[in-house]
């Protein structure tokens, strides 16, 4: 059984190819937003690097966000394009589950954190468990402070890990001690490894039952709705 995996939730284009024997294809660049034009392209070299056509493909798993809109509008659209024309499943993962599960060795609570723009974060906490990791606090979004308050609430050791938690590091660290890790991006390798365990288990669904975790409105819609309420 062979997977794809799409990841285009943050500033980072990312597509691997695995299975049983783990990744065996991997391809990643960080371009800005370039994501429409980069995906097709990463695609197609990462099929050529794993000796892979895409016909061989048995399931699509892509990365559901939270992250950039238009990259995660990019990033499904092409993998429910893939899938519905190859005629096979597909499984979403969110880009927290990600960051995390790529920490899940770490003895502390693991924090992903996504930088959500207009001073705002995405984020959730996780704790290690045996063979992986797991959810202890639900997906938020909101200020860097809030995250902060969480984090003080909660009163334990954290690594804080993602793009959002490198560039609020001063903010974080002013108000918490913590961890702050190197990894900036969700990647797709562990998209695949994710995605592999479910699929043994069959736990894909249609291309059309895919959906975005947005966890706030897009910024055309809030900038609508505010010019509606003056």
């Amino acid at each position: 059984m062979l997977i794809l995996g799409v990841e285009t939730a943050t500033e980072r284009v990312s597509v691997a190819i695995g299975g049983h024997e783990g990744v065996i294809g991997l391809f990643e660049v960080t371009k800005g937003r370039r994501h429409a034009e980069t995906l097709v392209p990463a695609i197609e070299f990462t099929c050529r690097q794993a000796g892979v056509d895409l016909d061989e493909i048995s399931v699509v798993a892509v990365d559901v966000g939270p992250g950039l809109f238009t990259g995660m509008r990019v990033g499904l659209a092409s993998a429910k394009a893939i899938a519905q024309a190859l005629r096979i499943p597909m499984i979403g993962i969110s880009s927290l589950d990600l960051l995390a599960f790529a920490c899940r060795h770490s003895d502390r609570v693991v924090v992903p954190v996504v930088d959500a723009r207009k001073g705002e974060v995405f984020y959730a906490m996780y704790r290690q468990v045996p063979g992986g990791i797991q959810q202890i606090a639900e997906p938020q979004v909101g200020p860097v402070d809030d995250l902060v308050g969480d984090l003080m609430a909660r009163n334990q050791d954290a690594l804080c890990v993602g793009g959002g938690a490198r560039r609020y590091r001063d903010e974080i660290l002013d108000g918490y001690h913590c961890e702050i890790g190197g990894d900036s991006h969700p990647s797709a390798a562990p998209l695949v490894q994710l995605a592999h365990a479910r699929a043994l288990r069959e736990e894909w669904v249609n291309a059309r039952d895919i959906e975005p975790v947005y966890l706030r409105a897009p910024d055309a819609l809030i900038n609508w709705k505010t010019r509606g309420s003056r």
